[in-house]
């Protein structure tokens, strides 16, 4: 079956003792590699599963069917890098005889580094240390000219990209050794191709088993990233680099929330959903299926009767993060509480946020939808490019979603002074 872009997994492998690099590696990183994944082992998301077993959560491990792709379903199916603890992502900056990198290739890093792996600090509250390192520190020139490759938006595998991985193995050799490395991030020279603005070429292959080999292992896990999300407005100076986090979070087992129609179904709760305009976190969900919250952070309401829930923000380390409540075996709503702070820095409208997971739909069909508490009313947000309707979405103290077909409620009762929301669950 031919490779789809953003949508297969990706074949896990070994991370080795990274040996000496660049100046600018070690002062990002100075430790050496860590243990990682073997072929065929279980990830982050795995192990949260066979915990979960162990505690009341087991009802809400959903899961989809064996033809769903990528899927929200719990455990993550193993096969994709790891997305706890250590993980060394290759970063590689190439241009073209007929898009030459202007300036220095170190600038194209520093677009996306720092910045990336701070988001992703953040994000998992420590849990994930993302390393980037990147061993060569110019431009890698490719043999063929951007055009030849024949890469445009949508492209399969094959051919372009099959060429340009081996070319970038060719002409890194002997410097990198690609059994030290999780995944593969390649930086194009903004100049190859059309702007973001106009089309996104921005694609991840992942779950690749037929990629080329480098050094024994399969290039399964890559990422590639073009142009720039600049208008020249400088709306974006601060948040474009989020696109290579949303294309790593697929590395990782995340699925794309929006659908044909853009955001709509999400909005701007979720970085697999929007990843321009002003900065927003991954879903409670996505963190508890990426192994970044603890069992006891979860709670699964799945019995009869009524319970009450506090509830943390989601950008704050520690404390109970997401309520979910199972429908059946493969659909729920879940619970999280989203204020200003961290990653969620433009958060307009505070308050619990509903939305339904089904992990029988696939990566781009809308495997997640919010439910808006303040439907039709223009959102709260002006930031540019952002679906605004569903900015104000939470619901606050006082306001109820209901499912009448399934016989629950949720009732958001009251703030707490320290920040904590708590929230009444009914369930017929």
């Amino acid at each position: 079956m031919q490779p789809q872009p953003s949508s297969r997994r990706i074949r896990s492998r070994r991370a080795a003792s990274l040996a000496c690099v660049t100046a600018l590696t070690l002062a990002l990183s100075t430790s050496s590699g860590t243990a990682g994944l073997t072929p065929g082992s279980t990830t982050a998301g795995g192990s949260i599963a066979d915990l979960a077993r162990t505690t009341t959560l087991g009802p809400c491990l959903i899961n989809g069917g064996r033809e769903v792709q990528m899927t929200e379903g719990l455990s993550t199916p193993g096969g994709y890098s790891r997305s706890t603890g250590t993980v060394h992502a290759l970063t590689l900056m190439v241009d073209f005889s007929d898009a030459p990198g202007k300036g220095s290739a170190l600038d194209r890093y520093h677009e996306f580094f720092p910045q990336t792996r701070d988001w992703f600090r953040t994000a998992s509250y420590g849990k994930l240390d993302y390393r980037p390192e990147t061993p060569i520190t110019h431009w890698l020139r490719m043999p063929k000219s951007f055009k030849e490759y024949g890469i445009e938006r949508g492209a399969p595998f094959d051919p372009g990209y099959r060429q340009l991985v081996q070319d970038i193995v060719a002409t890194t050799d002997p410097e990198v050794d690609f059994r030290d490395y999780d995944l593969l991030n390649i930086l194009v020279t903004p100049n190859a191709g059309p702007s973001a603005l106009d089309t996104v070429l921005s694609v991840t292959f992942a779950g690749n088993t037929d990629a080329p080999v480098a050094d024994g292992v399969p290039l399964a896990n890559a990422s590639f990233i073009y142009s720039r999300q600049d208008d020249g407005s400088g709306s974006y100076a601060h948040t474009g680099y989020r696109v290579l986090p949303h294309e790593n979070s697929h590395v990782f087992g995340l699925p794309d929330l929006y659908t044909q129609d853009g955001g709509g179904t999400v909005g701007h709760w979720d970085i697999m959903s929007e990843d321009w305009g002003g900065n927003n976190d991954l879903l409670g969900w996505h963190k508890w299926k990426l192994g970044w919250l603890d069992p006891s952070q979860v709670s699964c309401a799945a019995a009869k009767g009524s319970t009450e829930y506090k509830l943390t923000p989601l950008s704050r380390p520690g404390g109970r993060k997401l309520v979910f409540v199972p429908i059946d075996g493969r659909t729920g709503y879940a619970l999280e509480l989203r204020t200003r702070g961290g990653n969620d820095e433009t958060v307009c409208h505070p308050g619990v946020l509903v939305y339904k997971v089904d992990a029988n739909v696939d990566t781009g069909r809308g495997p997640i939808k919010v439910y808006d508490a303040h439907r039709n009313s223009g959102g709260c947000t002006r930031s540019p490019n952002v679906q605004a309707e569903l900015s104000d979405a939470p619901f606050a103290p006082g306001e109820t979603f209901k499912d009448p077909k399934h016989g629950i409620t949720v009732a958001v009762s009251r703030a707490d002074p320290g920040g904590e929301y708590s929230v009444r669950v009914s369930r017929k």
